[in-house]
């Protein structure tokens, strides 16, 4: 039998029905799964996480964080925004330098996998270079990007990224309460790996380091090729000259561990050494930066890995001026 509804006694009967029936649940099962869905992984372990919203930045933080000219630094505030992130990874680690794609990467023309949800991504814009297709409203370039991953989420199951290359639970374990930010997948536009969008990018992780009172920034570093031989000057340098201390030292993990005093200490010549490392490396290293034990082969990526850590307390006065969130010339 079929309930005669009528008017109003309609409209709350459906109301009723959709809420009991189909919003509840939903709700249960995102709340029940929102750190990860159980037996759905993608590879390398990571759990899938279902897709949320972006979370709004505090009133008294951001979305824009400094500017030089027609640059700005900035966090993503959109779903798009990552979008426009991930299609630039792709653009210089895939078509760039020698990374290989997934099938899924490959597909979209994007860098994604299972931590970009959990993450804040800062972003670069040139508003100098306006972007427009059609139908769509034009929009300045984004041009370089940086991903951050803070340990309170990173402890809501994924873990940090640089853990399945380096053994960072004793490092982590010998500095109980502190508030850890891992700094992962930056890139620049060739035509804008300059000075100024350095510059901006290491002003924006200041704002957010100060934001969210973080005591030390950890992550991975790349040195470009697979053969540790040829980049044996690069690797005996950082061991032998830039060896963090043992309070903050990771070691790669053991089935993956290369050595990197491949040279004798006075084999190494540290002006060359210096010289020959990538920008972003020269500039951890200027701000305070010391890196890890061993180094690790990643294929896919056609990198060879280090591991690199900062605190807060270790970085120079005269950086923490320039690159400070009162550096009026970065004011946005």
């Amino acid at each position: 039998m079929v309930p005669n509804f009528s008017g109003r006694d309609a409209s709350a009967a459906w109301k009723t029905g959709w809420e009991t029936h189909v919003q509840a649940p939903l709700a249960r099962f995102k709340q029940t799964f929102e750190g990860g869905i159980p037996g759905l992984a993608l590879p390398g372990g990571a759990p899938i996480l279902l897709k949320s919203r972006m979370p709004k930045p505090a009133p008294d933080f951001g979305p824009s964080l400094g500017r030089i000219g027609s640059l700005e630094v900035r966090l993503a505030t959109k779903k798009s925004e990552i979008r426009r992130a991930q299609r630039l990874r792709y653009k210089v680690f895939y078509e760039e330098m020698s990374a290989i794609p997934s099938g899924l990467a490959m597909l979209k023309r994007r860098d994604i996998d299972a931590y970009d949800p959990i993450c804040d991504h800062l972003l670069v814009i040139d508003h100098a270079a306006v972007k427009a297709k059609p139908f769509r409203k034009p929009r300045p370039k984004v041009v370089g990007t940086y991903r951050l991953l803070r340990g309170d989420r990173a402890e809501g199951g994924t873990g940090f990224y640089s853990a399945g290359e380096f053994d960072i639970g004793p490092l982590l374990d010998r500095h109980p309460g502190k508030r850890f930010l891992e700094l992962g997948r930056s890139c620049v536009l060739k035509p804008y790996r300059t000075k100024r969008t350095v510059e901006l990018l290491w002003h924006g992780i200041w704002a957010y380091v100060l934001h969210h009172r973080i005591d030390a920034m950890l992550g991975c570093a790349s040195l470009e090729g697979t053969d540790p031989d040829r980049l044996a000057l690069q690797l005996s340098f950082l061991h032998h000259h830039a060896r963090a201390p043992e309070a903050w030292r990771a070691r790669a993990v053991s089935d993956r561990f290369v050595a990197m005093d491949r040279l004798a200490p006075e084999a190494v010549n540290p002006k060359v050494a210096l010289q020959s490392l990538p920008p972003l490396m020269k500039g951890y290293l200027r701000i305070g930066a010391t890196f890890g034990d061993g180094a690790v082969i990643d294929r896919q990526f056609g990198t060879t890995d280090v591991f690199v850590v900062l605190p807060v307390e270790a970085i120079a006065a005269r950086y923490i001026g320039h690159f400070g969130a009162e550096a009026d010339r970065h004011a946005a």
